[in-house]
C-alpha cells in the first residue's frame, strides 16, 4: 500500500507565507538613527591646485601617465545647479573672461563637477600660444572676454556630489573621460598619451613647438600644492622673473630696449640679466609708459648698476624663455613670453 500524501501546509522560503498568495515585501522596520547614511560631499568653494615639480628627465615605468604641457592659464571650472564659476590658480573669479568655456560647462548637463585644466588660445598651427591668450584677454591685465579660449581639462576633482580627490589618478581620469567623451568645443579632454618611451614623446612635443610634457603617477590621489607625483619636463628653459627696471631704447623714441630681471634668493631680489626680444614695437612703447609710472630711485635688486637704466617697483612678473645660465648667474639667449598675474598665482623663480 502506497504512502499517504501529507496534508501539512506547504512552507516557503523568503517573502511567501503561502504559495497561493501574491508576492509582497515584509513590513519596513523603523530606521535605526544610529545607522550611518551614505554621505554626499558638499561642493568645495575652492580646491587649491596640485602643482607639478620641474624635472630634467622623463620618469619611466608603467605607473606613469603622460600628457601635453599646455601653455596658458590654469583654471578650475565649478558647476553646481547650472551655476558656473571659473576660478584662476590664484583663487580669483574670472568667469566673465571665459564666456565660451562657461557655456560649454553648462552644456555638459546638470551634474555637479569641478574640472581642473588649462585655458589656451591655439595658433594657426594648432599649438597653444600664451601671447595670443593675453592678447585675447585685452593685454597684460584682463580687460575683455577671451571668446576664443579653449579649456583642456586634465582632472576631475568633484562629481555628482562626491569628492574625488582621494581617488587615484587613473580612476579620476576614467570618470573625466566619460564626462567629456566626444567634446570638441570650448572644453576638451587633455588626452593621456600611452607610451613606454617618454623621452621619445618629449622629443616629439618639442619638435611640434609645444612647451613640454607632464608626467603623472597613476596611483596617487590629488594633493594641493607642489609634489613629485606630477612632474613637468620642458622643451626649453622658461621661468618667471620680477621686472625691476628697463633700458631705454636709443633707436625707437619713447620705447624700451630691454627689461631688467631679478630672481628671489631668500628675502631679497637678485639681478639675473635682461630680456630684449619678444616685444612688438607697440608693446615696447606701452611698457615704457607703464613702467615710467612705477619709477624708483634705487634698484630693488642687488647686483645691478648702470646710469642708463631706469629702475621700477618690482610689481610685474615676466615669463621668459632662456638658453642657459652663465657662470656668474646671468641668463643667456632670453625671449619675452608675457606677464604673469597675481590671479594666475605668479611665482618669481627662487634661486638655490
Amino acid at each position: 500500500m502506497g504512502k499517504k500524501p501529507s496534508t501539512r501546509k506547504l512552507q516557503t522560503i523568503g517573502l511567501l507565507s503561502d504559495l497561493n498568495e501574491p508576492l509582497k515585501s515584509p513590513a519596513q522596520k523603523p530606521r535605526d538613527k544610529a545607522q550611518p547614511r551614505l554621505p554626499l560631499d558638499p561642493m568645495p568653494v575652492r580646491i587649491e591646485p596640485q602643482l607639478a615639480t620641474l624635472a630634467t628627465k622623463v620618469p619611466k615605468g608603467d605607473r606613469w601617465a603622460y600628457e601635453i604641457k599646455w601653455d596658458g592659464y590654469r583654471l578650475a571650472v565649478h558647476s553646481e545647479r547650472n551655476r558656473i564659476r571659473i576660478i584662476t590658480r590664484g583663487g580669483h573669479d574670472w568667469t566673465s573672461y571665459f564666456p565660451a568655456i562657461k557655456e560649454a560647462a553648462k552644456a555638459l548637463g546638470p551634474a555637479t563637477f569641478i574640472l581642473d585644466g588649462e585655458a589656451v588660445v591655439l595658433g594657426e598651427d594648432g599649438t597653444p600660444n600664451f601671447g595670443m591668450l593675453q592678447q585675447a584677454l585685452g593685454g597684460r591685465r584682463a580687460t575683455r572676454a577671451a571668446n576664443n579660449a579653449v579649456l583642456y581639462a586634465f582632472d576631475l576633482l568633484y562629481f555628482d556630489g562626491h569628492d574625488l580627490t582621494r581617488l587615484e589618478l587613473s580612476s579620476r581620469r576614467h570618470l573625466l573621460g566619460t564626462l567629456l567623451e566626444g567634446e570638441t568645443g570650448a572644453i576638451r579632454l587633455s588626452e593621456e598619451i600611452e607610451t613606454d618611451d617618454g623621452e621619445a614623446l618629449l622629443r616629439s612635443a618639442c619638435a611640434h613647438g609645444l612647451e613640454g610634457i607632464i608626467a603623472k603617477h597613476k596611483d596617487k590621489p590629488y594633493r594641493s600644492g607642489r609634489w613629485t607625483d606630477w612632474l613637468k619636463i620642458k622643451c626649453s628653459n622658461s621661468e618667471s622673473f620680477a621686472v625691476i627696471g628697463y633700458e631705454p631704447s636709443i633707436k625707437v623714441r619713447g620705447s624700451i630696449a630691454s627689461l631688467l630681471l631679478a630672481a628671489r634668493r631668500g628675502d631679497e631680489l637678485v639681478y639675473v640679466g635682461h630680456v630684449g626680444t619678444g616685444f612688438s614695437i607697440k608693446l615696447a612703447r606701452d611698457l615704457k609708459v607703464l613702467l615710467d609710472g612705477m619709477r624708483i630711485s634705487e634698484p630693488a635688486a642687488v647686483g645691478i648698476k648702470g646710469k642708463k637704466y631706469v629702475f621700477v617697483e618690482p610689481k610685474l612678473v615676466a615669463e621668459v624663455t632662456f638658453g642657459a645660465w652663465t657662470h656668474d648667474g646671468k641668463l643667456r639667449h632670453t625671449s619675452f613670453k608675457g606677464f604673469r598675474e597675481v590671479e594666475d598665482h605668479s611665482e618669481v623663480l627662487e634661486l638655490s
